[in-house]
């Protein structure tokens, strides 16, 4: 399970600092952010992001900050998923925010039963 753990999340510090980075600063993600209705929230989705990726990466030194930042980005893709279905996008649409959810409510439930 420590591996499965690992593996998660080295996927999602990288994934949420990409897609971090490619929400604040892509023509593309502005358009996508004025499709969903949330135009003016980009930026601060961008840099909830990377802010998650990099509590994620400080938990390697201070393991507490891993359950507060898997948990914001668990919230962070609930909502992201929620405005999915708000906009009507078919389900393979909704998928990656659905599995980063999945994978960052794992991340958060192991290192608090591991004691992080």
């Amino acid at each position: 399970m420590e591996i499965a753990f690992e593996a998660a999340r080295a996927v999602s510090i990288l994934a949420f600092f990409v897609y971090g980075v490619h929400c604040i600063g892509s023509a593309s993600m502005r358009a996508e952010f004025e499709r969903y209705g949330l135009g003016s929230l980009r930026v601060l989705t961008g840099a909830l992001e990377i802010a998650g990726a990099a509590g994620l990466l400080a938990g390697y030194w201070w393991p507490p900050i891993t359950v507060a930042a898997a948990a914001g980005l668990t919230l962070l893709m609930a909502l992201g998923t929620w405005t999915r279905i708000r906009i009507r996008d078919p389900l393979p649409a909704m998928l990656p925010a659905i599995l980063f959810c999945l994978l960052n409510a794992f991340i958060a439930t192991f290192a608090l039963m591991d004691g992080g």
